[in-house]
């Protein structure tokens, strides 16, 4: 991979006239709003933002976690290409030098720049190279957000971060309090059972969906009052798709598609887009406002430039999520996705963090029970982990039926096969290495024993 600074340190001050840079960034929430076309809940914030900007149909994330989605956007570069791809990282390295993130572009531009309020990367980096400006809002933005006031006269490119899934607690557990959603209008998609507790665990994520929505209106209005709104470029998107078990932590579309808006000063109006679109595009796209060469290392696409060739793919990874050692890759073209399993020997539905959801609960009980059907049982059973997995998403939507020994679609598999080699190869993915001794040592430590992969046998003595 070719990798050249780009140094931004002679730059003059950039005045007020270029546009400011927004990102909202929901935590764990799938694009159930209504300018995707659902209509549970009313979203009318988010989707006036799409209707005055670009909204795009098909944007997916590098990753279906937290901290490895996020390392990637904000260094514009897949995960895998930085060795920052397992969830999370338990001994984090600075950046290569010759790498810039995202924020330090804009700061040595002469830009503002904040994040209120999660990060979570998986690198090592004082904070004051990322951000100037720290406001403190704890992650409250349902109110006046007066802060925004300091940014008035000054170029800013921030980000606010949205609990969006993770909030209330996570989808799973009921509601504290009765929910404006009616759980039996509501339709479970055929991998969950069509018990109570997922049409509660679903009505949750509408209800956090709406919520957002709310946020999002009221950080709109913020911008309004504080005279900003008309020169900033507000970006709208998730890190990954909703907390439920085949969402988050896994390659399928629901783990991955996410919702992408773009508004402001530049951006088409009332535009719908159904190009393929990564996460890393979003960081390219960020620092073509700036209105300079974008660095070289970048692996993304600036959506706007009169010259952009649409993707022919894109890839998304799952290696090891805190405990559960895995390693997954998946191409998405037009029609079809790819995934490729490395490691069969291990369930799909892993030991992890969410064990005592009541969506786990549900599933692992009921399959204790063998009342699971047998495409929902067989996440559970490392035997009928298949090492390819192949989908005509056109007809298979949910991804339920498995083509990959179908000789009907044998050349389609082949140039998903090729494609995922090529670009393993072009960009280095570090997640062909093993995790190292010191590493598992640590992850084993943080969770006190509690791991069930054979890569830990060598602690238990």
């Amino acid at each position: 991979m070719k990798v050249l600074l780009f140094v931004l340190t002679a730059l003059p001050l950039i005045g007020a006239s270029k546009p400011n840079v927004l990102w909202i960034y929901v935590d764990d929430m799938s694009d159930w709003f209504g300018c995707y076309g659902h209509k549970v809940v009313s979203t009318p914030n988010i989707d006036a933002l799409a209707a005055e900007g670009t909204r795009f149909e098909r944007a997916f994330v590098p990753a279906p976690v937290c901290s490895s989605t996020r390392s990637a956007l904000i260094t514009g570069m897949m995960q895998t290409s930085l060795g920052l791809h397992h969830h999370r990282t338990m001994f984090k390295k600075p950046l290569p030098k010759e790498i810039q993130a995202v924020p330090t572009h804009f700061q040595r531009a002469g830009y503002i720049t904040f994040n209120e309020t999660k990060d979570d990367y998986n690198f090592e980096e004082p904070r004051s190279h990322l951000y100037s400006h720290k406001f403190g809002t704890r992650g409250d933005f349902s109110g006046d957000l007066e802060w925004m006031a300091e940014l008035q006269g000054k170029p800013f490119f921030g980000q606010i971060q949205l609990k969006g899934g993770k909030l209330g607690g996570e989808a799973g557990q009921k509601f504290p309090s009765k929910s404006r959603v009616d759980a039996s209008k509501i339709e479970v998609p055929p991998f969950y059972p069509d018990t109570e507790v997922f049409r509660d665990a679903i009505a949750r994520h509408y209800e956090q969906v709406a919520v957002v929505d709310s946020e999002v209106g009221a950080i709109i209005s913020a911008l309004k009052k504080n005279n900003l709104w008309k020169n900033t470029i507000v970006v709208f998107f998730t890190d990954h798709g909703s907390p439920l078990p085949r969402e988050k932590q896994n390659l399928y579309e629901a783990g991955l598609k996410v919702p992408l808006i773009f508004r402001g000063p530049g951006i088409p109006v009332g535009e719908v887009r159904n190009d393929l679109v990564s996460g890393i595009d979003i960081s390219s796209t960020s620092l073509s406002f700036l209105n300079f060469p974008l660095p070289e290392n970048l692996e993304g696409g600036d959506l706007f430039d009169k010259n952009y060739v649409p993707r022919d793919f894109v890839i998304g990874a799952r290696d090891r999520l805190g405990v559960a050692i895995d390693r997954v890759r998946t191409v998405r073209t037009d029609r079809f996705r790819y995934i490729r399993n490395y490691q069969t020997d291990r369930e799909l539905y892993q030991l992890q963090y969410r064990e005592d959801h009541a969506t786990l609960k549900e599933l692992r009980k009921m399959y204790l029970e063998g009342k699971l059907t047998p495409e929902q049982a067989s996440y559970h059973d490392a035997a009928q982990r298949s090492a390819e997995e192949f989908y005509d998403l056109q007809r298979d939507p949910y991804q339920m039926k498995n083509l990959a020994t179908d000789p009907a679609v044998s050349d389609e598999l082949q140039r998903h096969r090729n494609i995922l080699e090529k670009w393993a190869n072009e960009t280095g993915d570090k997640g062909r290495l093993p995790a190292s001794k010191k590493e598992l040592e640590a992850v084993y430590k943080r969770a006190k024993g509690k791991v069930a992969n054979p890569e830990y046998r060598f602690l238990k003595k």
